[in-house]
């Protein structure tokens, strides 16, 4: 291996600092705990709790199954500096506490049309990762009008083996059996079987309710993902405006893996016609 050489070019102080500033903050920023950045929304007889970065057209970034807007981190900085960046904490997940007994992908898709009305924007841009990938869905079948464009990965319509890869229904199987019969007492126990809940029984849409989505929309799947990815081409064959992005070497966690290629890809996305 042939030793890295490294050429530093004269720069000012003053730049240096700028620019040192500027990455460090970006390394340091606590995303699901900016006191400066975030903020709690009354949706739905809960606090939404939701932060937001940039300027530009709106774009609403949507977690997955048991995570927060930390869960969003990696794309955070890319995005932001072309939209005004949107994450919030899904009900019962993060800061947004729900107490409850219920909860749906449906009850979500309006939290994410409420949250959009209440910040008073008519329509955003939105990603969805795992869980979000079947808000995102939902929003669109059941506000379109709060969609300009839908990036949804990870995402499935049904919750057994034929969309999720074997592995991952069998692990969930036996998890659902070892817990169904024993008391949920305390607040986090109650929530977390709720949380688990939604993935084990839940979505329920259908491929022919796809056809109602005029929402051009994207949708994504690692070629090593948890949904089978005979299940995703389905999503996409049955979405009329859709196309189909599937990352070579990606698992379910596309986001994380490839932030910049992620970025590039779906922001050309947004902006074409």
């Amino acid at each position: 291996m042939h030793p890295i050489k490294y050429a530093f070019k004269p720069i000012s102080l003053v730049l240096y600092c700028f620019f040192l500033s500027n990455f460090l903050c970006a390394q340091v920023i606590p995303y699901g705990n900016n006191t400066q950045a975030g903020k709690y929304y009354n949706v739905q007889g809960i606090k939404l709790y939701t932060e937001e970065y940039g300027n530009g057209k709106p774009l609403l970034l949507i977690h997955g199954n048991g995570g927060s807007i930390s869960s969003m981190a990696s794309i955070i900085p890319y995005f932001s500096k072309s939209y005004r960046t949107i994450i919030p904490d899904s009900r019962a997940h993060g800061k947004s506490i729900d107490t409850g007994d219920s909860l749906s992908f449906e009850m979500m898709a309006d939290d994410v049309a409420l949250l959009l009305d209440a910040m008073k924007i008519d329509s955003a841009y939105i990603i969805g990762w795992s869980d979000g990938g079947i808000i995102a869905i939902d929003l669109a079948l059941r506000h379109p009008e709060k969609v300009i464009k839908l990036a949804s990965t990870g995402a499935n319509l049904w919750p057994d083996s034929t969309a999720l890869a074997p592995a991952l229904w069998k692990e969930e199987k036996r998890h659902y059996d070892s817990q169904k019969d024993k008391p949920k007492i305390t607040p986090d126990e109650k929530n977390s079987w709720k949380v688990f809940l939604l993935d084990w029984e839940q979505p329920n849409i259908s491929l022919v309710s796809l056809s109602k989505i005029n929402t051009p929309s994207l949708i994504i799947s690692g070629d090593n993902d948890l949904i089978n990815i005979e299940h995703t081409i389905q999503i996409f064959q049955h979405i009329p405006n859709a196309r189909l992005w599937i990352l070579p070497n990606s698992s379910h966690g596309t986001l994380i893996e490839y932030p910049r290629e992620f970025y590039e890809t779906i922001h050309q996305f947004f902006g074409s016609e």
